[in-house]
């Protein structure tokens, strides 16, 4: 698993207001290859990861229900009365694929003819404040079989995915996720309760949020508004099981069991937790050190979730888990800095055990209010340590540098020490599951 170089909805009724689209009714869907997509403009991927203090985007897009073939000519018809104009994407991102991302067109008021060399699903963009638009995709596209948490039943997809088969991906939506998968992966795993799946995705993307201290839908602590996307990618790198980037997290074939399964996502889907941690984990607290570190925190809180066993207490060959591997590093000499990654997660997760499961969220929390300047890893080290000191209300400078010798600068000590906090009335470098 690996995040990659920073280079680089939808639903009916109650939930169209939050995704800005109005589907055509399934049947309706399945007669017509034309689909009217009336979007309301919103806020940027970009302003939310911003607000959110997150290292990565979600997704920007807006879902159509419909597929452009490679090299056809479709028609796209826009109405935008407010004066905002969308822009049409076709394809998939797949950051170790040619291409690359969805290719980019924008749209003008009135009739478009847009035509893409490799085809793709049709997805829409529109960046503002609300402000209408009507988008019909026409003539040259096809349907694309779709999976609308809460209105498609299930009878209704297993018609599409018989009938629609000239769209090379499948589409599942939800609230707060967009699962793209190939057609291929669609029909290996057509036997899933869909309903059950996406019930999942919501119920993890719903850990994620509560772990990052996200609740409601306004202020500075509010959910992102924005769809999190699950892209069955075409291939990834050697040695790389799934990735995530902005706005997208990627998975391979050999991953679906653990994406386009119900018993897969609850019970083994590991992986996928900590690539969407990677959409949650905070920048100003993340050197680089910590990349493959603090998105695993999700993950744990996701395993408690869905009342797994923790990946800690995972035993190695000689019977030993990672807290047992982590104390054996730490009391042997060993600085911060010296363990691996499983071992460094180790006094991270300490925090939760010991002052409780209000402390990640409270850290969070005070991130994003202070959003503090991160420039480089000793900053981010010693936010760490300060903003931990704070969301527990105690002197964590002994837990930080005397028990586990992490690379906190006097500086941040002093940071600390400034705040005038008691010390712990508990040992968290003791704690354990």
């Amino acid at each position: 698993m690996r995040s990659t170089p920073l280079h680089r909805r939808t639903v009916l009724g109650a939930l169209g207001a939050a995704t800005g689209v109005a589907l055509l009714p399934d049947t309706a869907r399945a007669a017509r290859a034309t689909a009217a997509v009336q979007l309301t403009a919103r806020v940027s991927a970009e302003s939310q990861r911003l607000r959110l203090g997150a290292a990565q985007r979600a997704s920007d897009f807006f879902t159509t229900g419909t597929y452009a073939p490679a090299g056809t000519a479709v028609t796209v018809t826009v109405s935008a009365p407010d004066g905002i104009l969308p822009t049409l994407h076709i394809g998939i991102p797949d950051y170790y694929s040619t291409p690359d991302a969805p290719r980019a067109y924008p749209l003008k008021a009135g009739t478009n003819t847009v035509t893409d060399p490799h085809g793709g699903p049709v997805h829409l963009t529109m960046t503002g404040s609300g402000e209408r638009a009507t988008v019909t995709v026409g003539a040259g596209s096809v349907p694309m079989p779709t999976f609308t948490h809460g209105s498609t039943s299930e009878s209704s997809f297993q018609s599409q995915l018989d009938s629609h088969t000239a769209a090379g991906y499948v589409q599942l939506r939800s609230a707060h996720a967009i699962v793209t998968l190939s057609r291929a992966t669609a029909l290996q795993y057509r036997a899933e309760n869909h309903a059950a799946l996406l019930d999942t995705y919501e119920q993890l993307l719903a850990s994620h949020a509560a772990f990052s201290g996200l609740s409601g839908t306004g202020g500075t602590h509010a959910r992102n508004p924005l769809p999190y996307h699950f892209v069955n990618v075409t291939k990834v790198a050697s040695g790389v099981g799934a990735y995530a980037t902005h706005g997208y997290t990627g998975y391979p074939a050999a991953a679906m069991k653990y994406v386009a399964s119900v018993d897969g996502l609850r019970t083994g889907g590991w992986g996928m937790y900590h690539e969407l941690g990677h959409q949650h984990q905070q920048f100003a607290y993340k050197p680089g050190a910590l990349t493959e570190v603090t998105c695993n925190l999700y993950s744990l809180a996701a395993q408690r979730t869905l009342g797994q066993a923790s990946r800690l207490l995972v035993k190695d060959s000689a019977g030993k888990d990672v807290y047992d591997r982590a104390f054996a590093a730490r009391d042997g000499g060993g600085d911060y800095a010296s363990l691996d990654v499983w071992s460094k997660l180790v006094p991270l997760w300490q925090l939760h055990l010991a002052f409780g499961t209000g402390v990640w969220p409270q850290l969070h929390r005070l991130i994003r209010a202070d959003n503090p300047a991160a420039a480089t890893d000793a900053d981010r080290y010693d936010h760490l340590a300060v903003y931990a000191s704070r969301a527990t209300g105690r002197d964590l400078t002994a837990f930080f540098t005397g028990k586990w010798r992490f690379p906190v600068t006097s500086a941040g000590t002093a940071r600390i020490a400034a705040l005038g906090l008691p010390r712990p009335t508990v040992d968290a470098s003791t704690y354990r599951e």
